[in-house]
């Protein structure tokens, strides 16, 4: 009797081993896969890193020396004097910088208090509002607010900060609300307080995403706050204005590249800041 169950028990585990052998190939594939994800995420983010600026470097190199051995017209050599350029450029990141620390003192905070429990109803009307004024053209909101509100760059970081706050309330209303709520309950159930779980297990699991809606809407203030200078405002688009007004097309385009880069520059400073600040196996 005791040969026969040793026999059975023998034949069962023979019939196992080959189950088990293919679930071990799958956890194992499945490991190798998310290991391959994310050594192909540190890649990306290598190339953009560094890559980035080596792009910004060679393109502003080659302008500037264009700008120094080109022999301009007397009409180019005042608009792309080096204290011009300067002082545009230095203008259009007064009119960038004040505009996103509104973004950000206003989108991040309403975000937060629009994923609470008693004010979810309001996201997809506060949305809406949101997608229908992005969808308008920026011209013409700076325009309309100008003829409202008169011209100067008080208009203008009004204009770009509507303009830009979809991105970062969108962004983080999707990683507030993307949170494992398995996760939220257990934090609970370890007698976290409310405020304890939204900074300790919301916002940092919703990091990613949200940094990524701050990036988005810092490049798209550097590049829709060439269009301040139509109101008065100043910026690198005065340059690309005055290359269409006298048909001069190297100041358009000097106009064009630096606002470009400007951009480029800061869609880098976000990236570097995006993946020190978002925890490790986020992403």
């Amino acid at each position: 009797m005791s040969k026969v169950t040793d026999q059975q028990d023998l034949s069962t585990a023979r019939s196992l081993q080959p189950e088990q052998s293919h679930n071990t190939h799958r956890a194992s594939r499945r490991g190798l896969s998310s290991k391959m994800r994310n050594l192909e995420m540190t890649k990306e983010d290598k190339l953009l890193v560094f890559g980035t600026p080596v792009l910004i470097l060679v393109v502003f190199g080659a302008w500037f020396i264009w700008r120094t051995t080109t022999t301009l017209t007397d009409v180019e050599m005042r608009q792309l004097a080096w204290s011009v350029i300067g002082r545009r450029t230095l203008e259009h990141l007064r009119i960038v910088v004040i505009s996103a620390i509104i973004v950000l003192a206003v989108g991040l905070p309403l975000g937060i208090v629009l994923t609470r429990q008693r004010m979810k109803f309001l996201v997809p009307i506060v949305t809406g509002i949101g997608n229908a004024g992005q969808s308008a053209p920026v011209i013409g909101v700076i325009v309309l607010l100008a003829m409202w509100l008169g011209f100067g760059t008080p208009v203008a970081i009004l204009s770009l900060s509507l303009y830009a706050f979809l991105p970062v309330l969108a962004n983080t209303i999707a990683g507030l609300q993307g949170v494992d709520k398995e996760l939220i309950e257990s934090a609970r159930g370890m007698g976290m307080t409310p405020w304890q779980i939204l900074w300790r297990i919301e916002i940092p699991l919703a990091s990613s995403v949200i940094l990524n809606g701050v990036r988005t809407a810092l490049v798209l203030l550097v590049g829709v706050g060439a269009f301040a200078t139509f109101i008065d405002a100043g910026g690198l688009g005065a340059l690309i204005q005055s290359g269409i007004v006298l048909f001069r097309y190297r100041v358009l385009v000097s106009g064009a590249i630096l606002v470009a880069l400007l951009a480029l520059f800061v869609d880098w400073i976000g990236r570097i800041v995006e993946i020190t600040v978002t925890p490790k196996g986020i992403s």
